[in-house]
């Protein structure tokens, strides 16, 4: 989430996420300018997530884990 600034926009990612079904957690570093999700792939897709930061105002882009 490389548009984070400032310390409301983690607080903004978050609620955009957590608004998501299928969502069971989110973390975000503000640091990393980061979020990491973990949800229910059978309720929703990374596209979805994606889309979600997105319309808040944060375009995002997908980092599989490793």
């Amino acid at each position: 989430v490389p548009g984070m600034n400032c310390a409301t926009c983690p607080i903004t990612v978050k609620k955009a996420l957590g608004k998501v079904e299928g969502v069971a957690k989110t973390e975000v570093n503000l640091e990393k300018r980061s979020a990491v999700v973990t949800f229910d792939d059978t309720h929703t897709s990374p596209e979805v997530l994606t889309r979600a930061t997105g319309d808040a105002g944060y375009p995002s882009t997908l980092v599989e884990e490793k």
